[in-house]
């Protein structure tokens, strides 16, 4: 919707210079090296899905691009998923990752508002190649995502969900990216 004083041109700049102010060339030379953790997956990706729907217990397959991105001067990485379908692309969801220097971890916020998922995760380094992040999700039930296996051109990606307080884990989605871009 535009205001009654814009006009499609003045839209399309303020637009382009939102996307300007918000994504960055590069990582922030402070924290170059953390900022990597995450910034080796900029760039595009096809992904393949399944999801377990937790009330029939059947795996839904799916696919999706994904996107990301440095922003905020490079200090952090944001990702938007995006679904084709016949009337053209649908948004899925985005997260927006931070590294917090104070605390020496990544804190993750995601969103994906068609779904009413809201989740706030912090990450680090996991095993050789991969990345963890811990937090809960919206019913408070704690939650694990693990990349792992990431490369140039593919990664592995996995949600876990804990019914006793991370006692133990069961597999709630498995996602595998090919770089497009």
């Amino acid at each position: 919707m535009t205001d009654a004083h814009e006009t499609p041109e003045s839209s399309a700049s303020a637009r382009d210079r939102f996307a300007d102010a918000l994504i960055s060339a590069g990582p922030a030379a402070l924290h170059q090296r953390r900022l990597a953790r995450f910034g080796r997956l900029v760039g595009s990706w096809d992904v393949t899905a399944r999801r377990l729907d937790e009330r029939s217990g059947e795996w839904v397959e799916d696919a999706f691009s994904w996107h990301v991105a440095f922003i905020l001067d490079g200090r952090a990485v944001q990702d938007v998923s995006v679904r084709r379908s016949p009337a053209g692309p649908v948004t899925i969801g985005t997260a927006i990752r931070v590294y917090d220097a104070d605390i020496g971890l990544w804190r993750v916020s995601y969103m994906e508002p068609a779904r009413g998922e809201y989740c706030n995760l912090l990450a680090t380094g996991h095993r050789k190649d991969g990345i963890r992040q811990d937090g809960t999700r919206n019913d408070g039930k704690a939650i694990r995502w693990n990349f792992s296996l990431i490369t140039e051109s593919s990664y592995t990606w996995e949600s876990f969900v804990s019914d006793d307080d991370g006692k133990t884990w069961w597999l709630a989605e498995h996602n595998e990216g090919t770089r497009t871009a």
